[in-house]
């Protein structure tokens, strides 16, 4: 699924930011991530673009803005696949020890990524989320009916789901690579985002909360297709819920290893 790890880039921290229709967003994006990329000490980071099948000058933008860097890569669908399949291409492309996922929109400050790499080792996690929804995040600006959607899945896996959380569908994340590289997931679409945590908690992995605070996009709009996303988190709810009752969970290779060590 990912290319080989080479064990030189311990320290290199990949970033893959899925994009789609964001030409006017591209100076934004641009100024937030290198700024990210000169204040964080002892860390190297890699860009990975996934543009998604844009119509408008989007690829064309990301070539002239990044396409001198010698640390990003510009990845083109040629037609549109969804969001969940551009990070399925993006995954594969990633050389870190690390892997971090943000929003083309900066909807959630790429800054706040040290947040999230410094609790997975505070806490020994191997994921950490983005939780505007838990008791300490906040929003900022969100239409209300997107946030009523988004509390509402959140909620619905909450009782179905084989972790506890506050927030389900954040794309704001940073990764173990070992998760990235065990984890599959079905869905194309937003979607993906209730299901590869899901998917990961049932093979043992430590899933976290931070929390941060989701402002409003100030730049374009949302490229959600909304009845579809809602048909497939209810889709979702449905079968994590099956599995559970059932019993059919993914093997996890955390016991599978615990397990051969056993005398």
């Amino acid at each position: 699924m990912s290319v080989k790890q080479d064990t030189s880039l311990q320290k290199l921290i990949s970033v893959v930011i899925p994009i789609f229709n964001e030409e006017d967003g591209i100076e934004q994006l641009r100024e937030r991530l290198f700024n990210l990329r000169a204040t964080w000490e002892n860390v190297e980071l890699e860009f990975i673009f996934v543009d998604d099948g844009s119509s408008d000058q989007t690829v064309k933008g990301l070539r002239q803005t990044f396409g001198a860097d010698p640390l990003s890569q510009i990845v083109v669908h040629e037609k549109n696949k969804g969001v969940g399949a551009a990070f399925r291409t993006g995954f594969a492309r990633c050389r870190g020890s690390l892997v971090c996922t943000i929003d083309a929109d900066c909807t959630y400050g790429p800054e706040n990524l040290k947040k999230l790499v410094a609790t997975l080792d505070e806490q020994k996690a191997d994921i950490a989320v983005a939780s505007p929804y838990h008791p300490q995040g906040k929003v900022d600006g969100v239409a209300p009916w997107r946030l009523t959607l988004s509390k509402g899945c959140s909620a619905a896996y909450w009782l179905v789901a084989p972790v506890r959380l506050y927030t389900y569908t954040a794309i704001f994340r940073a990764y173990r690579r070992e998760v990235i590289d065990n984890v599959s997931y079905e869905e194309n679409g937003f979607v993906f985002t209730a299901e590869s945590l899901i998917r990961a908690a049932e093979m043992g992995y430590k899933v976290v909360e931070v929390p941060m605070t989701l402002h409003s996009r100030m730049i374009g709009q949302t490229k959600m297709k909304v009845a579809r996303t809602m048909r497939g988190h209810l889709r979702l709810i449905l079968k994590t819920a099956v599995r559970r009752l059932t019993g059919r969970t993914a093997s996890s290779p955390i016991r599978q290893k615990q397990e051969a060590a056993l005398p």
